[in-house]
């Protein structure tokens, strides 16, 4: 009997993925055709959404990209029922494909089941392996041999920070203290980043038996996953899966016959920024307003509720039961010196295939763009990424030979961050880029410090007036200046790390700054107050679709003869440029 897979991920249903599914059960009854249907959630490939998969009698897979519910209709018939795979459509099976670059320079560790199993199934996941780590654990390793596994591995915490996982799992477990928590952090609020999101939704069960590892590692009995509540679709799974666990009796009292007890619970945070921060995120749990305060003492000796509690982010927790299962030396073989394993990182932008990509560390910037991301947009010109969302910065292109790893990366003047990759091309304004990241860093910040309430206020005031055309020669040493003294004076990541997009921005890209201040034109023609456009007489045919599209009736000119702009009257809106047809309005 051949089996039908359809990826029902958040970027699977927004690509019109619910339908297509309708599509196969409709064609299903209709035809009383004798399959498997099974969801699943995103493979990575977030560029061919919607996803079908058909597996044949012989266990071949067919994967189809693009499926709308009539292509939907034509494999059934085809395919499924007529065993004729329909070819132009197929985006991976045995043969070779256009998009089988995306898999070859990936390992996927986190990612391995994701698109692959039912997340609503405890046996699919059990059918893989699921849950067999934990049971090695209970039987086999002291807390200690598995802190010291986990250390030897060499993870780091993939939430931003990248300290050594096994080293915080230490200090919690030599704590004092008569409970223990621990805690999932899956506040993802970076713009441009989906890892945490997509890896709930697509195999909860892996993130669930990572933390009840860590649970028996650092001795705590009871659990939190702070989910943020704008992800629905992985509260869902990520409930059921709970339920799942506890109807096996994997979760509660005496955990596969031993002494272990383990319960979670799910906070659904309200969609905070500054929550990802751990003590802010402890604030909320406990239902105070979500603010950082001064550490020490840190959670591992002073968190929820005053109890020592361990803090991890959710693709951390992806990775423990494959280290288990595999060894520390298989995990750490991987990557470089100081930065093990591999790391998974959403790609967005003006990148050709966005989605998400699960990478040895070690690997440059200009694999993930190129050879993964298959390049730019429409064939136009890498200019940079913004690594680590608004606490990280841009890094040009001129540095895409760069090794991804937590020191070579923080050596650029941005960080790891939790994964989001925004690629940029010719068309990006790096001033205007850096004033959207302060935007919502100023906008994000719960005020508690002066430096960063406030300071990051006059920082997107100057960026707006350097974007408007009205910048000072002085604006860029006050930004230095004011960027220094908030990431000095802050108390939290989110203050100390706010400047650093306009930091970066600076740094590589100052005569994007100057051409702003000094010749009030923006090299990107991106920034409205300093784009002004005009039409070529020699392109122009006098269609006067240009006309019809101008709010503020600034063009004119005879039919089929080449019109004009009135630069007084033009408000800019673009509009001329986006309706022309034949490339005859240009931006100055």
């Amino acid at each position: 009997m051949k089996t039908i897979k359809v990826g029902l991920g958040t970027c699977g249903v927004s690509a019109g993925a619910e339908k297509t599914l309708e599509a196969v059960r409709l064609a299903i009854e209709k035809e009383n055709i004798q399959v498997t249907l099974k969801e699943t959630g995103c493979n990575g490939m977030c560029f061919r959404e919607p996803l079908m998969e058909v597996i044949d009698e012989s266990s071949h897979s067919f994967l189809y990209g693009d499926v709308t519910p009539e292509k939907a209709q034509r494999i059934m018939a085809e395919h499924v029922v007529g065993d004729s795979p329909v070819k132009e459509w197929i985006v991976q099976n045995s043969g070779p494909s256009g998009d089988d670059s995306f898999f070859e320079k990936q390992k996927r560790i986190v990612l391995r089941n994701c698109g692959i199993i039912d997340p609503n199934s405890i046996d699919e996941y059990m059918a893989v392996g699921g849950y067999e780590a934990i049971q090695k654990v209970l039987k086999e390793y002291t807390p200690e041999k598995v802190i010291e596994v986990i250390t030897n591995s060499g993870l780091r915490g993939r939430g931003g920070g990248g300290f050594l996982t096994g080293v915080k799992w230490k200090f919690c477990r030599q704590a004092s203290g008569d409970k223990k928590y621990i805690i999932c952090n899956a506040d993802e609020g970076d713009p441009g980043a989906f890892m945490d999101r997509s890896t709930l939704e697509s195999d909860p069960h892996s993130v669930l038996e990572g933390m009840m590892i860590c649970a028996y590692a650092i001795g705590a009995d009871e659990g939190y996953f702070y989910v943020r509540a704008e992800y629905p679709k992985a509260v869902q799974r990520l409930k059921h899966s709970i339920r799942e666990a506890l109807a096996r009796g994997f979760l509660g009292k005496n955990i596969f016959g031993s002494a272990f007890n383990f319960s979670v619970k799910i906070k659904e945070g309200a969609g905070a920024f500054v929550c990802g921060e751990e003590t802010a995120l402890i604030a909320s749990i406990e239902g105070k307003r979500g603010m950082p305060r001064f550490r020490p003492p840190f959670p591992a000796n002073k968190g929820l509720w005053a109890k020592p509690t361990n803090i991890n982010n959710v693709e951390t927790f992806a990775n423990i039961s494959w280290i288990i299962m595999n060894g520390a030396e298989a995990f750490a073989s991987m990557g470089t010196e100081n930065s093990k394993g591999t790391k998974v990182f959403a790609l967005a932008g003006k990148i050709a295939r966005g989605g998400l990509a699960e990478v040895p560390m070690g690997i440059t910037i200009n694999e993930i763009v190129y050879d993964i991301g298959g390049g730019i947009k429409e064939g136009k010109k890498f200019k940079a990424v913004q690594m680590g969302g608004p606490s990280g910065g841009c890094i040009p292109a001129s540095m895409g030979d760069l090794k991804i790893d937590y020191q070579q990366i923080n050596k650029t003047g941005a960080i790891m961050g939790s994964g989001g990759l925004v690629v940029m091309d010719e068309t990006t304004c790096m001033v205007d880029m850096a004033k959207f990241f302060l935007r919502f860093t100023e906008d994000e910040s719960c005020g508690k410090c002066t430096f960063c309430r406030i300071g990051t206020k006059r920082m997107l005031e100057v960026l707006e007036r350097i974007t408007d055309g009205k910048g000072k020669e002085e604006d860029v040493d006050l930004l230095r200046e004011l960027a220094y003294q908030i990431k000095n004076n802050t108390v939290c990541g989110l203050g100390q790390t706010a400047p650093n997009p306009v930091l970066t921005t600076l740094k590589y890209f100052p005569e994007e700054y100057e051409a702003h201040i000094r010749d009030k034109k923006c090299p990107a023609h991106s920034c409205a107050a300093l784009v002004t456009y005009s039409i070529r007489a020699d392109a122009c045919k006098g269609c006067a679709m240009c006309v019809k599209a101008c709010p503020s009736e600034a063009i004119s000119g005879e039919k089929k003869k080449a019109h004009e702009i009135n630069i007084g009257l033009c408000i800019r809106c673009g509009k001329c440029f986006e309706t022309c047809k034949f490339d005859a309005v240009i931006k100055n």
